[in-house]
């Protein structure tokens, strides 16, 4: 029917206009809620003739994202340089003194420090493999090479990767496989996501040579 075929076409249009600003809205309401409870924490501490000042600031939207993205360039700032990098080193150090604490803490950090290292080669090339049986194939991608005793068990020539599932990719499998077991994709990260997310119906573009027309 001509009614189903065009609201079906007005979905696809408005579908993943709609899913940006929601997740838009969710992130700034979050930071804003953080920003909420410093502002709440500061209030405990600060005379009652301040309250006033920091209720309005309260009332602001968005300015808790504003405030967070200052406070992340200015600190990405200070520690660029030999002083910065120092209260670095003496906080790092602090956290990793205190029980339960460093546990989580150094777990984040070497997640944080591999993904957004700009020499790393976390998450930077897509691949091909078999999962979860010889024969079914799935993308997935490079997140490093084991190391230390897990490395010694299984030998060289072995890769770390990630499967994300489908349709939410922030969750999924890790695997270490040989690398000769997998094929490496030339499309970005990015196209791979894309090709994961929407569950295959979205193909990325590929510069594939014409195959030769039979004389």
């Amino acid at each position: 029917m001509p009614i189903r075929k065009y609201l079906l076409t007005g979905l696809i249009v408005w579908l993943p206009l709609a899913i940006t600003i929601w997740v838009l809205l969710w992130l700034v309401g979050m930071l804003d809620a953080v920003f909420g409870g410093f502002l709440s924490m500061l209030s405990a501490v600060t005379p009652q003739s301040m309250d006033e000042a920091l209720q309005r600031l309260r009332t602001i939207p968005g300015l808790g994202v504003l405030l967070v993205a200052t406070v992340l360039l200015v600190t990405g700032a200070l520690v660029s340089n030999v002083a910065g990098r120092w209260f670095v080193r003496q906080w790092d150090t602090l956290f990793t003194n205190i029980p339960i604490v460093k546990s989580i803490y150094n777990s984040v950090k070497k997640v944080s420090d591999t993904l957004f290292s700009s020499n790393g080669n976390a998450f930077r090339t897509a691949l091909l493999i078999q999962y979860p049986r010889a024969g079914s194939w799935t993308i997935a991608f490079q997140t490093g090479v084991p190391s230390g005793e897990v490395a010694g068990h299984l030998g060289a020539d072995m890769i770390s990767v990630y499967v994300p599932t489908t349709p939410n990719p922030t969750s999924g499998f890790f695997l270490m496989l040989p690398r000769a077991d997998v094929i490496e994709l030339d499309m970005s990260v990015d196209q791979a996501l894309t090709y994961v997310i929407s569950m295959g119906s979205v193909v990325p573009h590929a510069n594939l040579p014409k195959p030769a027309v039979p004389q």
